[in-house]
């Protein structure tokens, strides 16, 4: 039963396609493979399911440092995104979690396995992620690892957070490119016939 709701959500995912993907390689702003930090390749056992372009920001608060409550800092608090497919159509958010949510409903929340230095000094770091929760039966589904990459902007603020500015926020304008992974389906071995 489990092996045909993922053939399923398969399906609906190939199908959401359309409306999803459109690679954001034909804009030509996805990184090249060679450019992709080995530590943000996702299993061999992977295979890219689509991409898409995020705009929004990213959302700083100024607190105190836990180890030091004279010192402040502008704490990372969540992602709010638009995304986009290739032809410019909006097809799902990105928010605290982070959760991608596509307008079929379904909903993939990721945990952070490795960080890379940015190309553009002015931006957040590339990122592999792995999926921890899936919601609904549509394309975000059967995701498994998801990277961020192409990012511009998206950093906190240098200046600007004391103790007089403490619980202050900044969103912090930025894009990226996410791609979306699922596992490669296997064939499932048939019951052999016995010779006579």
């Amino acid at each position: 039963m489990l092996r045909n709701s993922s053939t399923r959500a398969l399906f609906v995912a190939i199908a959401l396609i359309g409306s999803l993907a459109g690679s954001a390689t034909a804009q030509g702003t996805t990184a090249n493979a060679e450019d992709i930090p080995t530590i943000l390749v996702p299993p061999a056992s992977s295979v890219l399911l689509f991409e898409l372009r995020a705009r929004g920001v990213q959302i700083y608060a100024c607190e105190a440092k836990p180890d030091d409550a004279s010192a402040f800092v502008w704490t990372f608090k969540a992602p709010e995104a638009e995304l986009f497919n290739e032809r410019g159509d909006l097809v799902g958010t990105h928010f605290a979690g982070p959760t991608w949510q596509g307008q079929d409903g379904s909903a993939v929340v990721g945990a952070v396995l490795e960080r890379a230095d940015a190309p553009d000094t002015g931006a957040i770091p590339w990122l592999l992620l792995e999926a921890k929760e899936h919601a609904g039966s549509g394309a975000f589904s059967t995701v498994t690892h998801v990277q961020r990459l192409d990012t511009v902007g998206g950093v906190a603020p240098a200046e600007g957070c004391d103790e007089a500015h403490a619980g202050a926020q900044v969103r912090a304008p930025y894009q990226a490119t996410y791609a979306f992974f699922y596992p490669a389906m296997t064939a499932t071995p048939t019951a052999a016939t016995p010779a006579a």
